[in-house]
């Protein structure tokens, strides 16, 4: 296990607790959180992140269902639940079990956490306790599934030993072809995929099963979009923080990853005709030589507000 799993590890089996979360993160380190929390400081995140979430949810408990890491990087992914019995970011509480679903990246030095992103689906909350506007509504040809997301269906999504070195190294490049096959006419994404793919998407976009189902989706959503660009592409606006591979699981993510031009209604809002910023995070499955599973976070609250539409405005966090 490399230090830096190992300082994830201190972490989990200490369930979170205010101490255990003040020794994981630097200080001074950067920590970059959805919309409406945005940047703060490592000695912000017990009270301004943790601690809202506390107050809100009774019984607070996390539950990872992925893990890994490569060098510094660890990333996980899962489930913030607890019983919603205080407002959170002015949504109002439904006094039942509810589930937050979460994904992190953190950089880590000296066996702290230096520089983290923390995605939250704030949206998937807000569905689930009916309070999502009508007027907001996913780019997809067909409405997604939209619900609690599973784990890995190979069970295996825990990866506290390290994977073996070439399993990673070809992971990391099917994935990276993949992407740069993505937005294309022919749709030259698809020989990398599983027939019986499952795509895991953002509550505001949906979830969908099967390389149709998939294409239903991406072929409309890149259709709002006059170009992408994204990555180390020069001049975007866009940085990538990582993108690396452990065995057959792989993770990438941009703060932000995206730069598209909209030029069609998106999200059920009038085109902007202007760049949208994207905050975007993905892992993947890796299953032989396709890709079977692929987790998705897309900040929309922070997209919608670049529209005009600030779902938080007013709040203080």
């Amino acid at each position: 296990m490399t230090p830096a799993k190992a300082a994830y590890k201190g972490l989990v089996e200490n369930g979170y607790s205010p101490a255990a979360v003040s020794a994981f993160f630097a200080p001074d380190a950067t920590v970059n959180v959805v919309h409406p929390f945005n940047e703060m400081s490592g000695s912000d995140v017990a009270d301004r992140y943790l601690g809202a979430l506390s107050r809100a949810f009774s019984g607070l408990q996390r539950t990872d269902y992925i893990f890994f890491g490569n060098g510094d990087w660890v990333t996980a992914t899962g489930y913030w639940r607890g019983v919603f019995d205080a407002p959170f970011l002015g949504i109002a509480p439904t006094h039942a079990l509810a589930h937050l679903r979460v994904g992190e990246f953190h950089r880590i030095s000296g066996g702290q956490a230096v520089e983290s992103f923390i995605y939250l689906d704030l949206p998937e909350l807000m569905i689930a306790a009916d309070q999502w506007p009508d007027d907001i509504a996913s780019p997809a040809a067909k409405p997604g599934y939209t619900g609690y997301l599973p784990g890995p269906d190979s069970q295996d999504g825990l990866c506290w030993a390290d994977g073996d070195l070439p399993t990673s190294e070809a992971s990391l490049k099917m994935v990276t072809d993949m992407l740069l096959n993505l937005a294309t006419t022919d749709e030259t994404w698809r020989p990398y995929w599983h027939d019986d793919m499952v795509w895991y998407g953002p509550a505001a976009f949906g979830s969908f099963y099967g390389i149709e189902g998939f294409a239903a989706f991406q072929v409309p959503f890149e259709g709002c979009f006059s170009h992408w660009m994204g990555g180390a592409t020069p001049n975007s606006g866009t940085r990538h923080y990582a993108r690396f591979a452990d065995g057959n699981y792989i993770a990438s993510g941009g703060w932000p990853s995206l730069n598209a031009h909209q030029v069609k209604p998106f999200l059920g809002q009038p085109a902007t005709h202007k760049d949208l910023m994207m905050r975007v995070c993905d892992w993947w499955r890796r299953d032989g030589d396709k890709l079977k599973e692929n987790w998705v976070f897309v900040d929309i609250p922070d997209v919608l507000r670049q529209m005009g539409r600030d779902l938080f405005e007013g709040v203080r966090t």
